[in-house]
């Protein structure tokens, strides 16, 4: 388990995430991976998840920060920092991508 860092440019997979922002908690479900990227010299951490609750991605997009826990058969495998949002989108397959930096 990595605690507070940089989870790393290997994706890490799981199969819940808690998601805590600055005016929502959830708790999702499904298919779920994390993964630090490097684009334009800054590190990002990319959380991709099933983009099937339309009021979580509400609270996801306009969300200023956010905060997570990634588990697998209900082992944590990452507990994040805060992070900035920095975007969200979506996949072609329909997954919501939700990007930050500390």
């Amino acid at each position: 388990m990595t605690d507070d860092g940089f989870p790393g440019v290997r994706p890490m997979h799981g199969d819940a995430v808690q998601v805590t922002t600055n005016t929502a908690s959830m708790t999702i479900t499904g298919n779920i991976t994390s993964q630090g990227v490097l684009r334009d010299g800054r590190g990002f951490v990319e959380l991709t998840l099933p983009d099937g609750d339309p009021q979580q991605r509400r609270d996801l997009e306009q969300a200023e920060s956010y905060q997570y826990r990634l588990y697998r058969d209900e082992a944590l495998l990452y507990s994040s920092p805060r992070l900035t949002l920095s975007e969200t989108r979506r996949t072609k397959d329909g997954a919501l991508v939700v990007a930050g930096s500390p």
